[in-house]
């Protein structure tokens, strides 16, 4: 019997692919699903993500079959065929994906049937299977993404060597991966790289339609993206290597010398570019020392986040910030493997302060994870007691981190009490960024 999760941290894999799309300029979605499911997933991602907006006609105005009982009776195929025809002519957009709900996978509708009647048009009509049984939403967006990579990426085209594809970051889920994606773009593009990012700043379709040219996709995951890009290879022959998403100075240096060799660029020239970032980087550091040592801001850490922020955060304090982090909850949905590739990732840190590391959907569960993680009071005279203590993870551990009179920074998913605009936690400019929110947190009362 499945385990009952409180408050999950995602929805089905049609809201990932809906928030997928709605990244993808002028990429149009048509939901074919039960009446509900966009409205309900828009004002989800909507607010999850730190009020990311519907964008170019998405939100409430996505387009959708909204079957009822009747097509669930006698089929949803010509409410669909209709959908489309509307939709094709109300809605101006460079490529079409239909999407697919669970009632109408259920009462197996062909899809493809229904693509074929529109098989003349000018504009390019894709459909992709998101139902919900099979998987949530970080699922949806390989799933779209896989999709999109089989049937609209151009095939047959010659590799660049200089040309890299960066996945791994799901929209939406990631609260702040527009602004992560621009940052690691910046930095590969230091390398001499041109780089296709699907979802950040100036992308357009033509990026996502040529990606075959890359000579190599960069996955910032352990887990997201990596189904994604193995249907990549599969299709295009482009291979991908799988790194962790970097935050700070430390984790951001080894990315680009390990991307560098991937891609057998000038181990020198990488170098040089990973010294002037760095000297960038702590010129901004040092201005902190004095009122973190003045004032003392060490602190001991929790943090609760997905695959990608749970371990690239706690190393950050850990090596970066000198914080004691003694609880790491990750809360996705994971197979043995992709744990286990988890578990790697809390290794080989240079202050060997490694938080004990729990893996959990459940937010009821993380409050008992402390008695853990820390020996609790028997009443004795002298305690060493927990504090003093940062909370760095969703509004999920709002209600904790009030409970025990502590900070609490809102990082991953939900995130619906803070506007994200650009902000980043990635790279060099994304840990200047985090250290900044953290200690700002601290000192907000002086």
């Amino acid at each position: 019997m499945n385990k009952f999760v409180d408050r999950p941290r995602f929805s089905c894999a049609l809201g990932g692919a809906l928030f997928t799309l709605r990244a993808l300029a002028r990429a149009i979605p048509i939901i074919h699903a039960s009446a509900g499911c966009g409205y309900n997933l828009y004002t989800t991602g909507n607010a999850g993500a730190g009020y990311l907006g519907g964008g170019y006609c998405g939100g409430t105005g996505w387009s959708s079959s909204n079957v009822v009982e009747r097509e669930i009776v006698f089929g949803g195929t010509d409410r669909l065929s209709e959908q489309i025809r509307s939709t094709l002519e109300l809605i101006d957009g460079d490529l079409f994906v239909v999407v697919t709900g669970c009632m109408v996978e259920m009462i197996g509708d062909d899809i493809s049937a229904v693509l074929d009647e529109f098989a003349g048009e000018e504009v390019p009509i894709v459909a992709v299977s998101t139902p919900s049984f099979k998987g949530n939403s970080y699922d949806g967006y390989d799933m779209l993404l896989g999709g999109l990579f089989s049937d609209y990426v151009r095939q047959g085209v010659e590799k660049r060597a200089d040309v890299v594809n960066l996945l791994g970051l799901v929209p939406g889920q990631d609260a702040f991966y527009k602004g992560n994606l621009g940052e690691i773009k910046r930095l590969l593009e230091r390398l001499g790289l041109r780089v296709n990012t699907f979802f950040g700043e100036g992308e357009t379709l033509e990026n996502l339609k040529n990606s075959s040219e890359a000579s190599l996709n960069i996955v910032l995951s352990d887990v997201y993206g990596v189904k994604a890009a193995d249907v990549f290879e599969k299709t295009h022959g482009t291979p991908y290597i799988s790194l962790p998403l970097p935050v700070g100075a430390a984790q951001t240096s080894q990315f680009l010398l390990e991307a560098a060799d991937a891609l057998r660029l000038s181990r020198e020239a990488a170098e040089r570019v990973v010294a002037d970032e760095e000297a960038r980087y702590y010129d901004y550091i040092e201005r902190i020392a004095d009122i973190y040592n003045d004032v003392d801001l060490q602190r001991y850490a929790v943090v609760v986040g997905d695959a990608n922020y749970a371990p690239a955060i706690s190393r950050f304090v850990a090596d970066e910030l000198g914080w004691l982090p003694r609880l790491t909850v990750v809360t996705d949905e994971l197979d043995g493997e992709e744990t286990r590739r988890i578990e790697k990732r809390f290794t080989g840190w240079e202050s060997d302060a490694y938080p004990l590391v729990k893996f959990d959907t459940d937010t009821s569960s993380i409050q008992r994870y402390f008695q853990d993680a820390w020996e609790p009071s028997g009443n004795e005279r002298y305690y060493d007691s927990f504090s003093p203590l940062f909370l760095i993870g969703s509004v999920f551990e709002r209600d904790l981190a009030a409970k025990l009179g502590v900070p609490l920074l809102t990082v991953s998913f939900p995130v619906t009490n803070r506007i994200v605009l650009n902000q980043s936690y990635a790279g060099y400019k994304g840990g200047l960024g985090l250290a900044s929110d953290l200690l700002s947190t601290l000192i907000a009362g002086r």
